[in-house]
């Protein structure tokens, strides 16, 4: 087997897509990189301070409803605002998919009256069906290719 080292960091340019890949660093050990220096550690639910795949799939549906609702919530509650999205799901193990994940958005909007409120939770609605393309993914569904580029 060819020996595995990290893939070099393009040239930055403004147009270029951000490099995503995986490293194996132990029995069901990865870490995750991004051409732009990122890491995120990766492993089996019993393996302490990594995520497993499903949580990151998790937290990226979270965070991409918290981006999509960033500017409209800060809009109107200010650039300091505090928002927590919660996310769960549980795996169906016999098909190996998560057939539901449930989002909360936990957020203060008490200094609103009814109507603002409620006009806020539309334009934050709208925004995340707009714009989080993480969520739009999961609920159209994608077409997944996979090749392999092996030394023989």
């Amino acid at each position: 087997m060819a020996e595995q080292t990290a893939a070099p960091a393009p040239a930055s340019t403004a147009n270029a897509p951000t490099e995503l890949w995986v490293e194996r660093t132990g029995t069901r050990r990865y870490t995750g990189r991004s051409s732009r220096g990122a890491e995120v550690l990766i492993g089996s639910e019993g393996v302490e301070g990594v995520f497993t795949p499903g949580e990151l799939l998790k937290i990226a549906l979270a965070a991409c409803t918290g981006m999509s609702t960033d500017f409209p919530l800060s809009n109107r509650l200010g650039e300091n605002y505090d928002v927590r999205i919660r996310v769960a799901g549980a795996a169906d193990r016999e098909n190996e998919v998560y057939p539901q994940l449930d989002e909360v958005v936990e957020l203060d909007l008490s200094e609103l009256d009814e109507a603002a409120r409620e006009r806020l939770l539309v334009t934050v609605q709208r925004a995340i069906d707009k714009v989080c393309t993480v969520g739009r993914t999961l609920q159209t569904g994608t077409k997944v290719t996979l090749s392999f580029d092996i030394d023989a």
